[in-house]
């Protein structure tokens, strides 16, 4: 399959181009053009390449329109005015997709789906994932060309003028974590924290048809062009069995994947195409594929660590890291002041990041997950470290200018890349844009993102910390961490009200026309609507079949008093959890008639308090199994 065509690159997009590649390629069979919506969801229209090809620069120049009921884009393609237009981005490289198992009856060649990244328009506007991320780079990009245009002195930290520059670039980069396992196999829970604790699957030799499917995985990638770097066992994961045939059974593992980075918006694309490969490539091996923030409780979730850097483009060739320092510092003036710009505005980020339930769950202390904003630079200037109990890490490499970036560690595998991405750049530019007007210096921002609780300075908030080398969750309580780093959010109504309550630092999202209202609530009402969808319709009846599980195991002539009273007290909560009587309504009924009347911080209180019962339930009905000899 070496000799298949993966990949169109943006030099080959005009018509004339098009059809010499596609003629040469009859494997091809269809055409789809891919938007993805403000939930992060990928549209996947197919077109004949026949049709295609009788009027290329028709479909390029928005023949291909959709309506609203597919994408979700609530109080935008309303019932009534639903006519989305699809506009091919020919910037961007195009894919092939490829269904391995419908193969061309002459050539025996996988058919393949040509699939074209498109931004979304209603009503002449661009309201899709993908816009908003372009908007933010070239607001990001124009704004702080203007600042170094007004303020030349700037670019003599760099010995280079106004003039030299010839562009700038956002890069970005994601790692892929996710949890495969043979179909219908469920391990106990204590098997896989214990297995988590004693890190005995992290960087192992993966076996079987794991194996073959990480390596298929990661070749394929290279076919696309998308430069692996990495795959490799992640903490998650339990021992698999071997049966009499000699494979590998009960398989439940947690991988992640690597690849080199791109500019903002390709990074975003190819997350998408990869995911395909990822869940594809697994599946044909006889694999699941989950890529859920946190598919089991009590055991690591799956992340997507996001990281940024800022690259100036010189006319020379010369390419320049704008975050690196270039003295005796973590980071330059500009690296300080972004990195102070995403800390202060976290709020208003954090939706985009986690705007789901099972997102949140993720975020918990003792798995690795960030749940402070707080960021850590490093002991010293001259030894970078490694603190993997904040949110946003500084990434250095004394050897390599090129690799001084952020890491974002709160994204998982469904964050919409192009929205984390957009309010980081807009976050970004406020703490530049505060930095240059005050004219502060490397020290004067190091300081100040250094201050203590308590401490006033220009920019960011006086009781509040940003920085810590430290374990947050050894060093400080939990009630000192909201105290110090502010109060993470633990459900989806919680996070979204900082959309709210923040009115000025959303200000900072809507300049430029990126983040609107219309775009701002058209998210809040996506999120909400499949948060409630989620935990009426698929979290309760997963918790239902969970309670229905937990029966009575003792025998009665063998039980002793002990075993009779944890079952007396597992029954009580099973009941208090699922069951109605005429004096008590259960949290399951509580939450749905809080539902039906909208009532979100209800709910909200309800979820927690469901999610607290549950896991009080496993954990009392595992002791009380523990404790019977005879079942």
């Amino acid at each position: 399959m070496n000799d298949l065509l993966y990949t169109i690159s943006k030099e080959n997009h005009s018509p004339k181009a098009l059809k010499d590649i596609l003629s040469n390629a009859p494997e091809v069979k269809f055409v789809s053009f891919v938007g993805v919506d403000l939930a992060g969801n990928d549209t996947d229209e197919k077109i004949p390449i026949s049709l295609f090809l009788k009027d290329i620069e028709g479909f390029l120049t928005g023949a291909i329109q959709t309506d609203g009921s597919s994408v979700a884009l609530p109080g935008i393609a309303t019932i009534n005015n639903a006519k989305i237009d699809m506009i091919a981005d020919k910037d961007s490289t195009w894919f092939i997709d490829y269904n391995y198992e419908h193969l061309d009856s002459k050539s025996g060649r996988p058919i393949g789906t040509l699939r074209i990244p498109c931004f979304l328009y209603h009503d002449s506007k661009a309201v899709d994932s993908r816009s908003i991320l372009k908007n933010a780079i070239h607001f990001f990009k124009t704004s702080l060309m203007n600042m170094f245009r007004e303020t030349p002195e700037l670019l003599h930290t760099y010995n280079i003028e106004f003039d030299d520059i010839e562009d700038i670039s956002v890069t970005a980069a994601t790692e892929l974590e996710f949890w495969v396992q043979t179909p219908n196999d469920e391990a106990h829970v204590e098997e896989l924290s214990t297995s988590q604790v004693l890190q005995e699957q992290y960087w192992t030799r993966t076996k079987g048809s794991v194996r073959t499917s990480l390596e298929q995985c990661l070749m394929l990638m290279e076919a696309y062009g998308f430069n692996p770097e990495m795959g490799h066992k992640e903490v998650g994961g339990v021992k698999a069995k071997v049966n009499e045939s000699g494979s590998y059974t009960h398989i439940m593992e947690q991988l992640e994947i690597d690849w080199k980075y791109s500019n903002a918006i390709q990074t975003s694309d190819n997350e998408i195409i990869i995911k395909n490969i990822v869940r594809e490539t697994f599946r044909l091996n006889g694999l699941d594929v989950t890529f859920l923030a946190k598919p089991i409780d009590s055991v690591a979730g799956s992340g997507k660590h996001t990281h940024i850097s800022i690259t100036l483009n010189c006319k020379s060739g010369k390419c320049i890291n704008l975050f690196t320092a270039t003295k005796d510092h973590f980071l330059s003036a500009i690296g300080y002041a972004s990195i102070m710009g995403i800390l202060k505005n976290y709020e208003v980020i954090s939706p985009f990041v986690s705007p789901t339930y099972n997102s949140l769950k993720r975020l918990k202390p003792g798995f690795e997950a960030p749940v402070c904003v707080v960021t850590s630079l490093g002991h010293t200037v001259e030894m970078p470290s490694r603190n993997r109990t904040i949110l946003l890490a500084l990434i250095r490499d004394l050897d390599n200018p090129f690799s001084t970036r952020f890491e974002l560690r709160s994204p998982n595998p469904h964050t919409n890349t192009y929205l984390c991405i957009a309010s980081m750049c807009m976050a970004m530019l406020d703490g530049i844009s505060y930095a240059i007007k005050e004219s502060k210096t490397e020290d004067d921002l190091l300081k100040e993102l250094s201050k203590n609780y308590g401490e006033e300075f220009g920019y960011l908030e006086k009781y509040r910390m940003y920085r810590s080398e430290d374990d947050v969750f050894h060093k400080y309580s939990e009630k000192d961490r909201d105290k110090f780093f502010g109060k993470a959010p633990k459900t989806v109504q919680e996070n979204l009200s900082f959309l709210d309550n923040c009115k000025d630092k959303v200000a900072i999202l809507k300049k430029g026309n990126v983040f609107t209202d219309t775009i701002i609530n058209g998210f809040k009402s996506t999120s909400i609507k499949r948060w409630l969808m989620e935990i009426n319709h698929r979290i309760i009846n997963n918790y239902m079949k969970e309670v229905r599980g937990y029966k009575k195991l003792h025998l009665d002539d063998l039980a002793l008093d002990l075993d009779l009273s944890y079952w007396i007290k597992i029954n009580d909560l099973r009941k208090y959890i699922m069951k109605d009587t005429y004096d008590r309504k259960s949290l399951f009924t509580q939450i749905k008639e809080a539902s039906k009347n909208e009532d979100l911080p209800l709910i909200s209180e309800l979820q927690l308090e469901l999610d607290n019962k549950m896991e009080e339930l496993r954990k009392l009905y595992c002791t009380y199994e523990k404790n019977l000899l005879d079942i």
